[in-house]
């Protein structure tokens, strides 16, 4: 290998606090002095007597890693990744990178990449690899993943909890409605329209719509594109890799390094092109914003973490949203009373209560905040046959706070919170773009 391919693998590489090598990322994990507060707020310690909490997986760990040739401890896999341990943290210590290191290392090193748990984490955690193939004939596979023996095959072989429905497959993806509808080339038309004279001729964002809102939910992704040209805004789509979210969270840091290294690629080159960078999922702008600068060192990271918003927040700073709704109306059967759930993964950015406080001027919705419980599924942590009850028994608050709030229609960002809350309500989910887009738009 040739220097320079040397030492661009060295800036590539994860910088694992494990290692004790120079580069560690984690120095300030010192600063932890065991006051507690995270295994307070965490949703899995506070359902499961046995899982020691954040503390021991960050910082204790950590340091006993530095002393001796110490194994990590099993119990990080059930360390859910809901990250609220880093709002919750003090001196800010970096305790959901640390968490995210150790996975990956106790499924590098101790894991037996032959075992059932090991096959099945990886499935859950590589989903963009096989919703093509179930996106290509819909109507068949949401028929046979809905079987009540599909359910029991995957229980039994593979360890996923066969009380989940499986989510369905859209008739069409987002990604090809954007194709027939003329691509990039197509929203700057429609932006270009809708820009008042003399408006900003620059106004364009690059969408990261992540796996989820492709094959399953791709109206929240229409109505992203819908809202933001509404404002003069040109949308592309580049092609895109998971966030690295699951991967995380399952400890597949390999396969999160290859995604992350293409999503930075393509959309620090767009950054450099005056786009910034816009999520519609809460878990993929703090993964963008947070995870990718704390693991990699790749070229543009930085660039893309400080470029990269959630939709809804980027609205809010860059227009008056608040004015337009004032001036617009949903009819009430629409939506009704909205019970708004603030995933995790958005607290943790600020952005908790923005919707609520936003759509309250909005005639036809009456949004209600359900509280700041965790909705328990975490990603594929509640889809683990072995973590569901401790996944229902977390999202227990959520659910009877919704149920008081006698709403309608429940709202959240992050898809799978919206799957735990119709799971344990069967209450109709929307996501505040899609009020947004019947507001303003359809």
């Amino acid at each position: 290998m040739s220097e320079k391919e040397t030492g661009s693998r060295e800036a590539a590489e994860l910088r694992d606090v494990f290692t004790g090598e120079p580069l560690d990322l984690r120095p300030g994990s010192d600063d932890c002095y065991k006051c507690s507060t995270c295994d307070t707020e965490c949703p899995v310690a506070e359902v499961d007597d046995d899982f020691p909490g954040p503390k021991f997986q960050g910082p204790e760990q950590w340091r006993l890693k530095r002393k001796d040739d110490h194994d990590i401890d099993d119990s990080i896999m059930s360390c859910s990744n809901c990250m609220r341990c880093d709002s919750a943290c003090p001196s800010n210590v970096p305790l959901s990178g640390m968490h995210n290191t150790a996975r990956g290392d106790y499924v590098d090193k101790q894991m037996s990449k032959f075992s059932r748990e090991y096959i099945r984490n990886r499935i859950l955690a590589n989903y963009g690899r096989l919703a093509p193939l179930g996106a290509m004939f819909p109507r068949i596979t949401n028929f046979v993943m809905g079987l009540d023996v599909t359910k029991t095959v995957y229980e039994k072989l593979l360890g996923i909890a066969g009380e989940r429905e499986f989510p369905a497959f859209a008739e069409q993806t987002f990604t090809s409605w954007w194709d027939e509808r003329g691509g990039d080339a197509a929203s700057k038309r429609r932006a270009e329209r809708n820009r008042d004279d003399g408006e900003d001729a620059d106004k364009k964002v690059a969408y990261f719509h992540g796996d989820y809102s492709n094959f399953n939910t791709p109206e929240v992704a229409k109505s992203m594109i819908r809202v933001f040209e509404e404002f003069g805004y040109e949308v592309v789509v580049p092609d895109q890799r998971c966030s690295g979210t699951p991967m995380y969270a399952n400890g597949m840091l390999d396969d999160a390094e290859r995604a992350a290294k293409f999503n930075i690629e393509t959309f620090a080159a767009l950054v450099e092109q005056g786009y910034d960078v816009i999520c519609s999922c809460t878990s993929c702008s703090m993964s963008l914003r947070q995870e990718y600068p704390e693991l990699y060192s790749f070229d543009g990271t930085e660039k893309v973490s400080s470029n990269t918003y959630e939709a809804l927040e980027y609205l809010r700073v860059n227009e008056d949203l608040d004015g337009a709704l004032a001036e617009s109306s949903v009819p009430e059967s629409e939506f009704g009373t909205l019970s708004y759930h603030a995933p995790c993964h958005a607290r943790n950015q600020g952005l908790a209560g923005q919707a609520v406080e936003l759509l309250s001027a909005l005639d036809g919705t009456d949004p209600v905040d359900v509280g700041d419980s965790c909705s328990g599924i975490s990603g594929t942590y509640g889809w683990k046959e072995e973590k569901y009850d401790k996944s229902m028994k977390i999202g227990e608050e959520m659910f009877e706070h919704m149920e008081d709030a006698e709403g309608e229609t429940g709202m959240t960002e992050c898809p799978t919170c919206a799957m735990q809350m119709e799971h344990g309500t069967g209450y109709d989910i929307r996501h505040p773009l899609e009020v947004l887009d019947a507001a303003l738009v359809s």
